[in-house]
């Protein structure tokens, strides 16, 4: 049912410098907000994992342009072995939370939610814009860590107790740690504050005639990922406090007793780490279709849309993505195969991560489906989305060994959950948002980007990803352990210094790659050729808006009455191969109800 607020006319007011641009209200604003932070901490994570190659391509190298970038950190040229679990610790920090999760929902939920379902702005738009400065200062504060004398967090992003809860363990286990929960905290209030906006507007403020069948994907996909934030976060934050506890008020939540630090019994007793794994895993699984959903619903949309073909089976999307959304609940134990639980347990976690792979296998065939014997214009945003399918399908095959119980026992703790880590989250959600920046770019600031230097950043992220990852299997089926600072202590670990090289290599090129992206993005918004109201023959509600779109409320006049469902690519109805959601051919004598 459409509210009044969604129908009607908006009052426009002159806005200042700072009412626009800074502290904003209107959605779209915001979710540019979120694109560019997220676009910045990419850069520092992509830099740390610069950091983190050079050093197992070259353990041991006196370096001093090192020293002169990280001073303390890697002083005499050489990175000190505890500073290089920091740089690993932050670099899992800054790509999960702040880059895929902020990247993803928070600038397409803003960007896209209002505009695709037919409101003004979100339900909340004062509490819209207490989530980006909340997270801003979550920013601040993660970025803060770095600056501290004991050096930023070095527990992994997983922050394990006790190696996290207790300061002397190491020395990011101080003031660093400290400031890591505190800034999780703080953006685990700022996800809340967008989830409830999220799933309060698509319930609410859909245009009439835009039923929950007729939503786009991408809309389905944020709205689901939106209520699986509203239920894992709280759960994390929830351990963040005793954590916290733990390491200045002299709890223990987490810390067990019988623990000594130089030869010296500490007083703590009763706690259990194995605790905080639960605790962080049921967050941490639905954390992965957090980020995930998002990207798998902008694929929906780019695929359908470069295809020009309805997508195939969209009430089976709908349902795998409701089916994900409900089993990422109950797999969290997958994590944890390691810690020594029941076995009977195990084969319950064995079953559920095997389930999982249904709906996931669902959305695949259907994209498929759609991509076969359909009209494709291989765009920048199109290529990004095949990409994704490819990503996910083998980051998806090699989760099947890693969800078996006895084969993940073999290989838990090795570069192949590296590999499969990077290509079915990392990679695969890394694509899809730059599927989505390269498709609602000409809709977020009226100009076009340049599709060949669009093509050149996809091939060369593309292949450079693979030539990263994929090697990392064949290392971890032979025992290659993750986390290591250098691999030169065992003679099967000696035999892969020529392949961390290449894979350096390729990382190296890889990260240059994304000078393209940035140039093409930045240059585009001031020197890209004017887009036109709808550049892509597109069918959703978002590119009915004028153009130049308007400010705050996104119409000018009355908001579009919805007719039929979203994708309608290829038939018979139109002049065009595409009719529009608010196209009422065949509608003529329904009467718009006040």
């Amino acid at each position: 049912m459409a509210s009044e607020h969604a129908v009607g006319t908006v009052e426009h007011h002159k806005e200042t410098f700072i009412s626009k641009y800074v502290f904003s209200y209107d959605h779209k604003m915001i979710g540019k907000q979120y694109m560019i932070t997220a676009l910045v901490w990419a850069l520092i994570g992509m830099a740390l994992s610069w950091i983190m190659r050079i050093q197992l391509a070259y353990p041991a190298e006196q370096m001093p342009w090192l020293e002169t970038v990280l001073g303390r950190y890697a002083e005499g040229g050489i990175l000190a072995p505890e500073y290089y679990l920091a740089m690993m610790t932050m670099h899992g920090t800054i790509m999960v939370f702040f880059v895929l999760t902020a990247g993803l929902i928070g600038t397409f939920g803003n960007f896209l939610i209002p505009l695709q379902i037919g409101a003004r702005d979100m339900a909340f738009p004062f509490i819209n814009m207490l989530s980006y400065w909340t997270f801003f200062l979550a920013s601040v504060i993660m970025l803060l860590s770095f600056f501290v004398e004991s050096g930023p967090a070095a527990a992994g992003w997983t922050v394990y107790p006790p190696l996290s809860a207790i300061a002397a363990a190491i020395p990011g286990s101080g003031a660093g740690q400290t400031l890591w929960l505190l800034s999780i905290g703080v953006f685990i209030v700022s996800s809340l504050f967008g989830s409830l906006n999220y799933i309060v507007t698509v319930l609410n403020m859909r245009t009439k005639g835009m039923t929950m069948g007729r939503m786009p994907l991408t809309v389905w996909a944020i709205f689901i990922a939106a209520i699986l934030g509203l239920l894992a976060f709280p759960v994390l934050l929830s351990g963040a406090i005793m954590l916290l506890l733990d390491k200045n008020l002299a709890t223990s939540f987490f810390i067990p007793a019988g623990l000594y630090i130089g030869g010296e019994l500490l007083s703590y007793e009763g706690g259990s780490p194995i605790l905080w794994q639960h605790i962080f895993w049921f967050f941490g699984h639905p954390e992965v279709y957090i980020v995930a959903l998002p990207a798998l619903g902008i694929c929906s949309e780019v695929i359908a849309t470069y295809a020009r073909k309805p997508l195939f089976g969209y009430k089976a999307m709908v349902a795998s993505l409701l089916a994900i959304a409900f089993l990422s609940f109950i797999v969290w134990g997958h994590h944890m195969f390691v810690s020594g639980m029941n076995p009977f347990l195990g084969s319950v976690f064995v079953l559920t991560t095997i389930l999982i792979a249904v709906p996931s296998a669902v959305k695949v065939f259907n994209w498929l489906a759609t991509l076969w014997r359909g009209k494709l214009h291989f765009t920048p945003a199109m290529l990004f989305a095949i990409g994704l399918v490819s990503l996910f399908i083998t980051g998806g095959l090699t989760g099947i060994f890693l969800g078996n119980a006895p084969i993940d026992i073999q290989l838990h703790d090795t570069y192949f959950v590296v590999a499969h880590f990077h290509f079915v989250m990392g990679a695969a959600a890394l694509f899809g948002i730059f599927a989505g920046i390269y498709h609602w770019f000409p809709k977020m600031y009226g100009r076009m980007m340049n599709n060949t230097m669009g093509k050149l950043h996809f091939w060369l992220t593309f292949i450079g990803i693979y030539l990263i990852f994929f090697p990392m299997h064949f290392m971890g089926t032979t025992g290659v352990p993750r986390r290591y600072y250098a691999f030169t202590e065992f003679e099967y670990t000696m035999q892969y210094g020529g392949m961390n090289e290449f894979i350096t290599i390729a990382a190296l090129i890889t990260g240059a790659a994304q000078i393209i992206f940035l140039i093409n993005f930045f240059g585009s918004m001031y020197l890209g050729k004017k887009a036109e109201r709808n550049p892509w023959n597109a069918t959703s509600l978002e590119w009915t808006t004028d153009d130049p779109m308007p400010g705050h409320g996104n119409w000018k006049g009355e908001i579009p009455m919805v007719y039929r469902g979203p994708h309608q690519f290829s038939t018979p109805e139109g002049k065009e191969d595409y009719v529009m959601q608010s196209d009422n051919t065949g509608f003529e004598g329904l009467e718009r109800e006040n």
